[in-house]
């Protein structure tokens, strides 16, 4: 039983083999997951991803899908997977259905499928409404959905929800967890934009200067930087000052919260203890840490 759809070992690239973009990457991406491959603009992300589509050369055969090599994967491997890594052309004086149904007609897929991914991405109304008219939201939504038309296994997105404003992010993030959650598609999925990823993502991957910099669950991520820093909310915090910075490296928010770099929960519990022993009212103790200052710490 396949335990990875993507498996990627000892990849190096480069257009020029004096500059490499990619630097012995590394990367496994679980059946039934929903990957965030996270980093910076310029960081390596979109050409790894072009590299598992097939749009580069992999020399190397570094990269497999479905445990199969890329150089062998296609084109007949295109049914199992979707894609949306360049944001696509579509007809805009057709409408929604009627880009669908050239989509098929192209690649001959059946297209009693339209009204179903229609209904899946939540356009079924706006079926007859021609492209031009419909929001960027609308647009990303059926541009998901093109992807979908052939019923994949792996869908593969490049910054899926890129300008879009909180209400599209939304939108398009419930889509592809109900995709996963319901229907069992495999999710790798690429952004800078973290806290967004963060909300639906079951494991990680981090790229830097084009160099792995962390794989792994959601939990292992948590697990590694928890107990990095710990946020102190109390009363009259500046009472407290010189005794908490005698003991520990702090860093003071406001007049009542500051954040403590912890490295247990037995040491959050004697910080606690301290405080408290020495008169303080505590209101809330609670980790600080979050992806947005993991992906800092990690790719910096």
């Amino acid at each position: 039983m396949m335990k990875n759809i993507i498996e990627i070992k000892n990849l190096n690239f480069g257009f020029d083999k004096n500059k490499l973009i990619l630097k012995d990457v590394n990367l496994t991406v679980p059946k039934g997951s929903i990957y965030g491959f996270l980093g910076s603009n310029g960081a390596g992300k979109s050409t790894t991803m072009r590299l598992i589509m097939g749009l580069f050369n992999d020399d190397q055969n570094s990269v497999k899908v479905f445990d199969t090599s890329v150089s062998d994967l296609y084109p007949e491997g295109l049914h199992k997977i979707g894609s949306l890594i360049d944001y696509p052309a579509f007809y805009d004086h057709l409408s929604g259905y009627d880009n669908l149904k050239v989509v098929c007609i192209l690649r001959n897929l059946k297209e009693s499928r339209i009204e179903e991914i229609l209904e899946l991405v939540g356009l079924s109304e706006a079926r007859n409404i021609k492209m031009k008219k419909y929001s960027l939201g609308m647009k990303q939504r059926l541009a998901i959905g093109l992807a979908l038309i052939s019923n994949p296994e792996l869908l593969v997105l490049d910054e899926p929800v890129n300008g879009l404003d909180p209400n599209g992010m939304k939108e398009v993030r419930e889509l592809l967890i109900k995709l996963n959650q319901e229907h069992g598609v495999t999710v790798f999925i690429s952004s800078h934009l973290l806290l967004e990823i963060e909300k639906m993502v079951t494991h990680i991957g981090i790229i830097s200067n084009g160099e792995i910099k962390f794989q792994g669950s959601k939990e292992d991520l948590n697990e590694l930087y928890r107990f990095q820093k710990t946020k102190f909310s109390l009363k009259n915090l500046k009472n407290f000052e010189s005794l908490l910075t005698e003991h520990y490296q702090v860093e003071f928010k406001n007049e009542n919260v500051c954040e403590i770099v912890t490295s247990s929960p037995k040491q959050i519990a004697e910080i606690n203890t301290l405080l408290v022993n020495n008169g303080a009212e505590i209101h809330q103790i609670s980790p600080a840490g979050g992806l947005e200052e993991w992906f800092m710490e990690i790719s910096k």
